[in-house]
């Protein structure tokens, strides 16, 4: 009887313990973080009200043929929407274009920065979804670009192109050049997949390899041109079409002589 006593005890004590770790340690969701600072959500709400909700509701359950939800888009999207200036948008189109955001919310201000925190705690908050990183500008660069070139040869090139210049897409929509968006904003647009973009959660690429596709966005947006003129900077196709109008030129030219010569 005392060893069972005993046993049940050191189980009993195990599972406490084990209890306590999991509290002391383990991550809160992130819907629980979000709600911790009440005042800043009360600051997001008051911006939701006055700049969101005619075309995406009350509850976020969005406005037929005005908005979409926001239930689960989470911070991350509020972020890469509104820094960049898609949202709010003037009339529906094909897709959201990349303009200057607005005064309250530009990214490149203090106060704009602490607007957009609110709004995105607040559609965090009451939506969940994922969150924009803790780190910001340069510290989003990762350590290898030239691995990031392959993972964005892999997953980006197609419709941004190789040195992230953009293109045409179907249906009246289009990869938008990347040069002006900001380490932030590649990023969010990453974990949140906007318009045609398909979504990267980090099992599909962890943070560090995010971090490195800007890395080497970054590198090739600065890149100079040693060899002469840059072609668009289209990449291997317009310098492939480029050699051969070069070189069927030649041989026309060539052809025509040969004629002349005759």
């Amino acid at each position: 009887m005392k060893r069972r006593i005993a046993g049940a005890l050191a189980i009993g004590l195990g599972l406490l313990s084990v209890g306590f770790l999991y509290a002391a340690f383990a991550p809160q969701p992130q819907v629980a973080q979000a709600q911790q600072d009440t005042a800043l959500i009360a600051k997001g709400e008051q911006l939701y009200n006055n700049t969101c909700i005619t075309c995406h509701g009350a509850n976020l359950q969005g406005v037929q043929d005005r908005g979409p939800s926001l239930i689960g888009v989470g911070d991350a999207a509020v972020y890469f929407q509104v820094s960049s200036g898609r949202m709010p948008m003037a009339r529906q189109e094909a897709q959201a274009a990349r303009k200057h955001p607005l005064p309250i919310f530009d990214p490149e201000t203090q106060e704009g920065r602490a607007n957009l925190e609110a709004l995105g705690a607040f559609v965090q908050a009451n939506g969940g979804g994922p969150v924009t990183p803790a780190a910001t500008g340069e510290a989003l660069r990762g350590d290898d670009p030239g691995r990031g070139g392959v993972l964005y040869r892999l997953n980006c090139a197609s419709c941004h192109n190789f040195t992230g210049v953009g293109g045409a897409l179907s249906s009246g929509k289009y990869a938008p050049a990347l040069e002006p968006a900001s380490e932030e904003q590649i990023y969010t647009a990453m974990q949140t997949g906007p318009q045609n973009m398909p979504r990267f959660s980090d099992q599909q690429l962890t943070p560090q390899e995010k971090q490195d596709i800007i890395a080497y966005i970054k590198s090739v947006n600065h890149a100079n041109d040693p060899g002469g003129y840059s072609l668009l900077g289209l990449g291997p196709t317009a310098e492939g079409v480029f050699i051969f109008a070069v070189v069927m030129s030649g041989l026309v030219g060539f052809a025509i002589w040969l004629g002349a010569k005759s």
